[in-house]
């Protein structure tokens, strides 16, 4: 008994790393910008949303990690096989386009954090920028999975931040477990944010591309799963801790954020040096973590979708295409270098708005794909698992919708 069961963790320690990494890395500057505002603006009163978001973001992600494991194949390249050349087109295009602004603006979190900590943005992000080219482009896949894996940990500065803004926990717990609503237009369109934030489409792409550069297949799904929903609850935890720390000190002094950033700085009166320092902290892990992996979900879905090599294991010599990609965006994203006052904001609203358009194009290939036998054979979705999947694929779908019309018509609700 205690051998097999030391044999499972073992292989589970072996598999585990795609679904950890996808998860966490979501919690990008974008995300962290979300969170604090949520929190800033109305305190714990969102916090239920995060349990919904979960389970939406498990169902998805486990998806995509299965379509991996039984197939050998990438999302784009699937795309491709399965609806065509013309469709694989133009999902690429508007996940390159949505992809592009965000890593700009994950180079931005990286520059606004340094200098909360103290050091100058042109020192700091082409420092960020060449260490994550050298890891990604001349590291092994262990070693760039295990430097990711390390990153992670220091996520836990938030769940510290949260516990040094000393929270009233009764009012978290009613925050989490009993359902607020509010028809306040900003209200609202936060809630839509924080779904549109959780749950976007580079992470199928990225996910289905790492299980499958690991070489993980059929006999693996029991830990995939594990991987995946680990992610998942590890993501939400941490974004629950954000919400925590700004509606535990800025709320209840009626101070508002626009970005991380300034989340960071305005927690120093109430919570104290070290919880803003840790916070910063956070936001630069964050931003560094996302500012490697948003290139290189791009770069597999753009070569995978035309038939180019697209493998971290590879050389320049051997995938000239998927390394020149990757080092492309990374330049682009050092570019906020050179406007350091671009309006970052409608950068991000550009990026919601091109995800919320590609998200249910992504849902429905996927669900279609996942229930092909001909794609799945025995592993295609059950009939509870569908109605799960389809009834939450509407939910995200007409939240997306909501996500650009708030976007583009009622930029300052939130």
């Amino acid at each position: 008994m205690r051998r097999a069961l030391f044999s499972r963790i073992a292989i589970f320690l072996a598999v585990v790393g795609p679904g950890i990494i996808t998860g966490n890395v979501d919690n990008d500057a974008g995300g962290i910008t979300t969170y604090s505002i949520a929190g800033a603006n109305y305190g714990y009163s969102m916090l239920w949303v995060l349990l919904l978001v979960t389970i939406a973001l498990v169902v998805v992600q486990e998806m995509s990690a299965r379509l991996g494991a039984v197939t050998g194949k990438g999302l784009a390249d699937l795309i491709r096989e399965r609806y065509g050349v013309k469709t694989a087109v133009f999902t690429i295009v508007l996940l390159v386009l949505a992809n592009l602004a965000t890593t700009i603006s994950e180079f931005a979190g990286v520059a606004a954090a340094s200098e909360i900590l103290g050091i100058s943005r042109y020192i700091a992000v082409p420092i960020v920028a060449l260490f994550v080219w050298a890891l990604v482009v001349r590291g092994s896949f262990k070693v760039v999975e295990r430097t990711m894996l390390v990153l992670v940990l220091l996520f836990g500065t938030y769940i510290i931040s949260g516990f040094m803004a000393r929270p009233v926990w009764s009012e978290v717990w009613r925050g989490l477990l009993v359902p607020s609503i509010s028809h306040d237009p900003g209200y609202i369109a936060l809630v839509i944010a924080l779904t549109g934030t959780t749950i976007t489409p580079w992470m199928q792409f990225y996910q289905q591309a790492l299980v499958v550069d690991k070489g993980l297949g059929q006999a693996d799904l029991p830990y995939i799963r594990a991987d995946t929903y680990l992610g998942a609850v590890m993501t939400d935890v941490m974004s629950f801790f954000m919400i925590v720390a700004c509606g535990a000190t800025l709320f209840p002094n009626g101070i508002r954020v626009e970005s991380a950033a300034e989340a960071a700085i305005a927690l120093r009166p109430f919570a104290g040096r070290y919880a803003s320092l840790l916070f910063a902290i956070g936001l630069f892990n964050a931003s560094t973590m996302a500012a490697s992996v948003l290139p290189l979900s791009t770069a597999h879905a753009v070569a995978e979708a035309f038939g180019f090599e697209s493998n971290i294991g590879t050389g320049f010599r051997d995938a000239p295409v998927f390394w020149g990609l990757y080092t492309f965006f990374l330049a682009v994203g050092t570019s906020i270098l050179i406007f350091p006052r671009a309006n970052l904001i409608k950068v991000m609203l550009f990026s919601q708005t091109v995800n919320g358009i590609l998200l249910p194009f992504i849902l429905i290939a996927m669900l279609r794909l996942v229930n092909d036998r001909r794609v799945m054979g025995r592993h295609t979705n059950g009939r509870v698992a569908n109605a799960i999947a389809w009834a939450q694929a509407i939910t995200l779908i007409v939240l997306t919708f909501m996500l650009i019309y708030q976007t583009l018509f009622h930029q300052s609700s939130i």
